[in-house]
């Protein structure tokens, strides 16, 4: 996979930055970056690392998923390639570098990302809307709601929106894809009478 082929998520994160009137020297504060190099990642010279992605998220009060969204135009149908590129998760090391590859591009109403190798245990996830992790290859270990389960392979977690929730792999090449419905949907309940 070639980083050539990683999403530019640059102009969603100036537009986003823009749109809240900060200064690129606040968000790159914020997000515990240097400023030339979020420069770069504007400006599309640079590419980000999945942990640095989710700073700079953090810091412009969105989420990675809606800045890999904002980085292509919506499709009625799209064919995601098992070939198609990754990007980084920061924070491993050795040989197991986790990656994270969208598999669902654009700004749409549901988000599924696909990940391999390391994850960040110490990162707690809540999220508006319900979402599920499925185990496709190995174990991983989740924590939600303030509760631990282990999930083997072809095993799903669901969990409802708003719950904390956290996961790690527990074995070298696991593989979780987590599908959800997109933070800026507005879900509801409709009760069948």
């Amino acid at each position: 996979m070639s980083e050539a082929d990683t999403p530019l998520v640059g102009p969603g994160i100036r537009r986003r930055r823009r749109a809240l009137e900060l200064t690129l020297a606040e968000v790159a504060r914020r997000a515990g970056l240097s400023t030339p190099f979020l420069s770069q990642i504007e400006n599309g010279r640079s590419r980000p690392s999945m942990g640095s992605l989710q700073r700079i998220a953090d810091a412009l009060d969105t989420t990675a998923v809606q800045l890999l969204a904002a980085a292509e135009a919506p499709r009625p149908v799209d064919v995601v390639r098992g070939t198609s590129a990754s990007v980084r998760e920061s924070g491993a090391e050795g040989g197991d570098a986790g990656r994270m590859r969208p598999l669902v591009r654009g700004h749409q109403r549901l988000h599924a990302l696909e990940f391999t190798g390391y994850h960040d245990w110490g990162r707690e996830f809540r999220h508006r809307n319900d979402e599920i992790l499925y185990v496709a290859d190995g174990s991983a270990e989740v924590e939600a709601d303030g509760n631990f389960y282990r999930l083997e392979r072809g095993d799903t977690l669901y969990c409802a929106g708003g719950l904390v929730h956290r996961w790690r792999p527990i074995e070298p090449g696991t593989r979780v894809l987590v599908v959800g419905i997109a933070d800026h949907v507005q879900a509801t309940d409709e009760q069948g009478g």
